[in-house]
Formats: C-alpha cells, sequence, structure tokens
C-alpha cells in the first residue's frame, strides 16, 4: 500500500511538471498567433478544441451529478477557465509582461492559504513552504525584470493578483471535484463547458470574430492547434491528475517552474542570450520549489501519523 502511494505520488509530480514545461512554452504560440488574432479569440477558440478533443476521448456522459457538484463544476469553469485567462490578458494591456509574471506566481501562496480555510485534508504548513516561496519569488523577480525596470500600475497589477486568487480558487475547486470519483477527463470536460459558456458575453465585449480565413494560415492552425490538444486538453487533465495525487498546496508550487521554461525555451527556441541575472533567477526559483517540496513531505508524514487522508 506505501508502494502504490508513492507510485502515486511520483506519477502525480511527473504529471505536474510536464503539465508546467508544456504551459511555459504556450507563450511562443500565443505570441505568433496574436498577429492575426485578439486575445480573447484565441482563449475561445482553444478551449473549444479541447472540449471538442476531451468529447471525442471520452463520449460517455456524467452520471448522478448532484446539484452542489454541479455549482462546483460551475465555478471551476468560470474562474480557472473563464476569469482567469481574461484577467490575465486584461492586465497584459495595463501593465508589463515581467509585472504580470511575477504577480501570478503568487498563486501558490494564495492557494495554500485557501486550503487552510477548506481544505482540512491538505495539512499543515510549515516555515520551509514560506522559504521556498520567498527564495521563488526573488528568482522569478530576476527572471522577469532581468534588463528592465519595474514599472508599476495599479490597474493592470490589481488585476494580474485577482488572476492569481482566482487561479488559486480554481486549484482548491478541482481538489474538491477530485474528490466526487468521476474521470478527470469528464470533469476536465465537464469544466472547460461553462469556462466556455462563461466566456460568451465577454466575445460580445472585445469584439469577436470568426475570421475563418485566418485559419487557412499553416502556422496559425497549427499553434491553435497546440494551444487547444496539447496546453488545454491534455495539460487541464494531466493538471487536474496530478492535484488528485499531490493536493493542490504542493501542485500548485511547480508554477514557479514557469518563467524557468520560459528562459530556457527562449534560449533553445528563439535563441535569446542568457543572462547571470536570468541563470541566477532560475536557480532561485528551482530552489524555492524544492523547499516547498520538501516541506509538503513533511506535512505528508505528519498526515498520515495524525490520520488525514485525501
Amino acid at each position: 500500500m506505501v508502494g502504490s502511494m508513492g507510485n502515486r505520488k511520483s506519477a502525480g509530480h511527473l504529471a505536474a511538471l510536464f503539465t508546467i514545461i508544456i504551459w511555459g512554452t504556450t507563450f511562443i504560440s500565443t505570441k505568433v498567433l496574436l498577429v492575426d488574432f485578439r486575445p480573447v479569440e484565441i482563449l475561445f477558440f482553444r478551449f473549444v478544441m479541447g472540449f471538442a478533443a476531451l468529447l471525442l476521448a471520452c463520449p460517455h456522459r456524467m452520471k448522478g451529478v448532484g446539484r452542489r457538484q454541479e455549482m462546483t463544476f460551475a465555478l471551476a469553469g468560470l474562474s480557472g477557465i473563464c476569469l482567469y485567462y481574461l484577467l490575465e490578458n486584461i492586465a497584459l494591456t495595463y501593465t508589463m509582461a515581467s509585472n504580470v509574471g511575477v504577480i501570478i506566481s503568487v498563486a501558490p501562496f494564495f492557494t495554500a492559504m485557501l486550503s487552510r480555510l477548506f481544505l482540512k485534508s491538505e495539512g499543515k504548513l510549515r516555515a520551509n513552504f514560506f522559504i521556498g516561496f520567498v527564495v521563488a519569488m526573488a528568482g522569478i523577480a530576476l527572471i522577469s525584470f532581468n534588463g528592465f525596470e519595474m514599472e508599476l500600475n495599479p490597474v493592470g497589477d490589481v488585476l494580474a493578483v485577482l488572476a492569481a486568487f482566482v487561479w488559486a480558487c480554481y486549484s482548491i475547486l478541482t481538489r474538491k471535484i477530485s474528490s466526487f470519483g468521476y474521470p478527470v477527463i469528464l470533469t476536465t470536460r465537464r469544466t472547460f463547458f461553462y469556462g466556455i459558456l462563461f466566456m460568451l458575453p465577454a466575445l460580445f465585449l472585445f469584439d469577436f470574430k470568426i475570421g475563418s480565413e485566418r485559419f487557412a494560415d499553416v502556422t496559425n492552425l497549427l499553434n491553435l492547434l497546440y494551444l487547444g490538444l496539447g496546453a488545454s486538453a491534455l495539460c487541464f487533465v494531466t493538471w487536474n491528475l496530478a492535484v488528485k495525487a499531490l493536493g493542490a498546496v504542493k501542485t500548485s508550487v511547480y508554477i514557479y517552474m514557469v518563467p524557468v521554461i520560459t528562459v530556457v525555451t527562449s534560449v533553445f527556441i528563439l535563441k535569446e542570450p542568457v543572462t547571470w541575472v536570468s541563470a541566477a533567477g532560475t536557480a532561485l526559483a528551482v530552489a524555492g520549489l524544492f523547499l516547498s517540496e520538501y516541506s509538503g513531505k513533511r506535512v505528508e508524514k505528519e498526515d498520515t501519523e495524525n490520520g488525514f487522508t485525501e
């Protein structure tokens, strides 16, 4: 039993790492698509593709869903699919991308705080988690502001904080959904459905257009498929699997790795130079991740001794 639990944890860590690697590279596809697409159009198309892919992968219906469970799915779709991405995209129109990158990385801290309020099974938070958070944020700040001066913009920065908080809410809701006992593909598809549904009013606000001629461009089509099938359909499933195996807090700290993946991708794909600042920031972000995960292992041991189960 101990061995099977260890295998489940290892699979959870691999799923989280795989997800973050993909999510950390999506900026390239998004950057390419922004030439012909508005941010809300990219968002809508990628999740519609993701929903269609999950429907094809598992066409079965969810049965016996109660009203409270349905509400949980709706809130997860509203927070993690609709509000998070809209807030992030709108924040980018008001403030620097570097600001948004740093602020969004506060999400694990919000997740930890919310988990203490709503998820008793997540265990106690130790000093190592907060030390890891500070170390990781220092590294992420070095990466994000490398060669740039920080410019505060209240509107954009507040929106980015709200986006981080909303993602933390999604993480808690995902943890709750994992306790329902339904297959992850079905729960992810249900969440996508509500996310798309809540996204519809925003399409009118941001002058959404189908523009089918844009899909004739092979580059646009491939990048949309990467975002829709890879970063959305596949990665939301693997992320939810990681949350189910590890818990909301320990999975969320992998968000610290997103700027690191971005730096590595920029070096190998965009041929951007490596500076000592970005290298130091990468080292600190990784160190912060390991510090936070070490804290999680200690908590896990204490939870087992105290009778906590997941």
